[in-house]
């Protein structure tokens, strides 16, 4: 078998590029090699990665466990196994086959569709009461708000919880928790298991361990709460009531790695990009004058529901998604039996990885692709092989519907309230936190004006 070509170094030194500074490590691999390229990140004896970004190969990636290939050529969960110690191994991630669509069917429902207008009062009020305390002439460090927001909306629309002991014991456990497993350095250990040792509280390891016990007491006394109460709204009572065909429901296991899942994938990701978002309207002002013109056209105490339809705030955060997706690659799928991709036959162990960053990076797809330009969201609809900022095919993020919903509420409601400048505090870069990208530190923008909201926060 032929690989693509790609970079002859050892795989430690690949890793080490992937993990310091993975968009340009990725960039200067497609520069140098194409639209494909072959990684050893995975350690020298290990099966290849190759990386695609061409729409009929990611398609193709797509297709094969939905049926234009047959469905048992890729496995899709064994490669997750670097995230088993943060969601566990009953978690939506780690699951093939059919153990896969029982657990997909029933995560659905509460996450998608008619559910999600009943969480918008909810959200649009967490971002009213996170930025209550602004005033003219502060200058903050916006993705700290929005993180806080997100976290919020995933203690009380996911968990369901009211201020109280849990919430606070939860919120409080969750950001130490989540700053730690977010940080380069400690994500190191989840790629190299050599480093998983226990040698005590001081010790990384030791740490996380400790940190996660404490997270998961916190986590099933909520389930347990949840499974004696009558069943509400909030995602996990939800979850707690759905039933799969066999008329079984998820175990307290089950649930706890889905709400695991769901915060460590959906907490970060969603602050990241809802940052971004404000970044780029920013860095100009036209564009955010013109979100604002629409906002404005809904009246005053608009239903948040109604500002997730408005075409321009849909295609600025849409463009921000494309420059910005929650993941630089979508889930990678491992070859189980042989199978060919424009051309290339891939024997079995092969890691097919879709990527994102440089499918959405494709000038010959976006032209200007470095440019910020939401109108091209209004010029044309994009494939789901071109444009896919949550992943795709049937390992598509679970919360991409809620996460979408959640920053265009949050977008909506600070910008009806809140007029910004952008600081100037030097060029604002792209920095690897976690599984994502955030801006650098420096991003800052000036409260220059605070007026009546036009988005409805009353719950």
């Amino acid at each position: 078998m032929k690989l693509p070509d790609g970079p002859r170094l050892m795989s430690p030194l690949q890793i080490l590029q992937l993990v310091i500074d993975p968009p340009k490590y990725l960039e200067n691999c497609a520069d140098k090699y194409g639209d494909r390229f072959t990684l050893r990140v995975l350690g020298n004896n290990s099966p290849p990665v190759v990386f695609f970004s061409h729409p009929q190969a990611i398609e193709a990636i797509f297709a094969g466990s939905e049926g234009l290939c047959p469905a048992d050529q890729l496995e899709l969960g064994r490669i997750t196994h670097v995230f088993e110690p943060l969601t566990g191994p009953q978690s939506l991630i780690a699951k093939d086959g059919s153990e896969h669509q029982r657990l997909r069917q029933l995560l659905m429902p509460p996450l998608h569709g008619k559910q999600l207008p009943r969480y918008g009062e909810a959200i649009a009020n967490i971002a009213d009461s996170v930025t209550e305390n602004w005033s003219v002439g502060d200058c903050i460090s916006i993705r700290k708000y929005t993180a806080r927001m997100s976290l919020q909306t995933i203690l009380q629309v996911v968990l369901g919880l009211g201020p109280g002991y849990l919430m606070n014991q939860l919120q409080q456990t969750l950001e130490t928790y989540l700053e730690w497993v977010n940080s380069p350095l400690n994500s190191l250990q989840f790629f190299w298991p050599a480093l998983q040792k226990d040698l005590g509280a001081a010790s990384p390891w030791g740490k996380f361990l400790r940190q996660r016990q404490q997270i998961d007491d916190l986590i099933y006394t909520a389930i347990g709460d949840r499974r004696r109460e009558a069943t509400g709204e909030d995602v996990l009572s939800l979850l707690i009531s759905a039933r799969d065909e066999n008329g079984e429901g998820m175990s307290d296991q089950e649930l706890r790695d889905q709400i695991i899942t769901l915060l460590l994938l959906g907490y970060d990701t969603t602050a990241s990009a809802t940052a971004w978002v404000f970044y780029w309207i920013h860095k100009f002002p036209h564009i955010r004058d013109q979100l604002v013109a629409e906002l404005q056209t809904l009246g005053s105490d608009s239903d948040p529901a109604e500002a997730v339809q408005l075409p321009y705030l849909t295609a600025v955060c849409r463009e921000a998604l494309r420059l910005h997706p929650i993941a630089l690659i979508s889930q990678p799928r491992v070859v189980r039996e042989s199978v060919t991709i424009g051309g290339d036959r891939f024997q079995p162990g092969t890691v097919l990885v879709p990527c994102i960053h440089l499918a959405h990076r494709r000038s010959q797809t976006y032209p200007e692709p470095e440019k910020f330009r939401p109108e091209r969201f209004l010029e044309r609809r994009f494939s789901p092989y071109e444009y896919f900022p949550f992943g795709g095919g049937s390992r598509s993020c679970i919360g991409m519907a809620l996460s979408l919903f959640e920053i265009k509420i949050i977008v909506a409601t600070v910008l009806s309230r809140c007029q910004f400048s952008l600081a100037d505090l030097g060029p604002v870069r792209p920095v690897r936190r976690g599984i994502t990208i955030v801006p650098s530190d420096n991003f800052k923008l000036i409260v220059e004006n605070i007026r009546p909201s036009l988005i409805s926060s009353v719950v």
